[in-house]
């Protein structure tokens, strides 16, 4: 296996997670509507609100890696929802859904080998795949430990 290979598996283990900590699926899992959208006392967001700020960044991260015309969205009012909840379970599961597709498109875009990892987009500043892949995994594992803390303050998870 190339070293330009190992960095790619890598890099989508760390994308993935499950190695230091559980997957973004397992700490997910049985999220309810109500759970959602309670407000812990003290905390200016709920998890609805963090499920929404990381769908949205992932997807602009996505969007940006991937689209030479990028248009960067207002920070920080386009990056943050206002609705404390989700409108229905549904709407909770599409936004758990499309968290877990960008995630896998970003994925893709790591694993596919005519993507350079190094090379900086010409739309940007020295940004590179390999920064935004980390990025992505980096902003996704904060995030999750904030749920995951949620969870565990109202006694959803263990």
């Amino acid at each position: 296996m190339t070293q330009d290979e190992q960095l790619r598996e890598q890099l989508v283990k760390l994308l993935r997670g499950g190695q230091a900590f559980r997957t973004q699926e397992e700490l997910l899992e049985g999220l309810t509507l109500q759970e959602a959208g309670q407000k812990t006392q003290g905390l200016p967001y709920t998890i609805w609100q963090l499920l929404e700020h990381l769908r949205f960044a992932q997807r602009d991260i996505l969007d940006f890696s991937r689209n030479a015309a990028y248009q960067e969205p207002a920070w920080p009012d386009d990056y943050w929802p206002e609705q404390e909840a989700p409108e229905s379970q549904q709407a909770l599961e599409q936004t758990l859904k499309a968290i877990a597709l960008d995630l896998e498109e970003m994925v893709q875009l790591v694993q596919n080998p005519a993507n350079d990892l190094f090379e900086p987009f010409a739309h940007g500043q020295g940004q590179t795949l390999l920064r935004e892949a980390m990025l992505v995994a980096e902003h996704n594992a904060y995030h999750l430990g904030q749920i995951v803390l949620l969870r565990r303050l109202s006694g959803h998870l263990v």
